[in-house]
């Protein structure tokens, strides 16, 4: 929002000051330098040596897990491989079985095993002068045996049927249904 230039009040506008204010120090220690002397060696702070050794786990735990990420990455590649290998082999499976199928239900047709039974085996259909009948005597069949059913209800001295209020069922055999 703009700034009008219209005072409300009477007081007058506050004047920026004619002093800076100080700033506030930072509260890091600034670390000395030593300078090299020409048959000593660098010596370096304690403080130098920690920051150097952090640095290089930090690097160090970065790149085993990138390490790790790529590996991890390899493998899941190499397992979507297999699976799609696989997914194609089924699928080719799939398409033999089904041609196995046809061929089956093909080969179970009547007229292919006709034309079979002539071609490989040599068999011929049956002519009437190779049919004979045979006459049996009547009683050589079988009768079945007859059963008869004889109901009996179940009643106690109250009239009361049985548990269920079935009726018990005998059966007799030699009586016809």
């Amino acid at each position: 929002m703009a700034r009008s230039r219209y005072e409300y009040s009477t007081s007058p506008r506050k004047l920026e000051p004619e002093y800076k204010p100080q700033q506030k120090q930072n509260k890091k220690r600034k670390l000395h330098v030593v300078e090299d002397l020409p048959r000593q060696g660098i010596k370096i702070s304690t403080e130098q040596k920690k920051k150097r050794t952090k640095a290089t786990l930090v690097v160090i735990a970065i790149f085993a897990l990138l390490l790790t990420i790529s590996y991890r990455n390899s493998k899941i590649n190499e397992k979507f491989t297999e699976v799609q290998s696989l997914k194609k082999e089924l699928s080719s499976l799939q398409k033999e079985n089904e041609q196995l199928k046809v061929n089956i239900e093909n080969s179970l047709n009547f007229n292919n095993i006709e034309k079979l039974a002539k071609e490989k085996l040599g068999m011929q259909k049956l002519t009437n002068k190779q049919t004979v009948y045979v006459s049996l005597p009547k009683k050589d069949y079988v009768e079945s045996a007859s059963e008869k059913v004889v109901i009996e209800k179940d009643k106690n001295w109250f009239g009361y049927r049985g548990p269920a209020g079935r009726d018990r069922r005998k059966r007799t055999a030699g009586a016809a249904l």
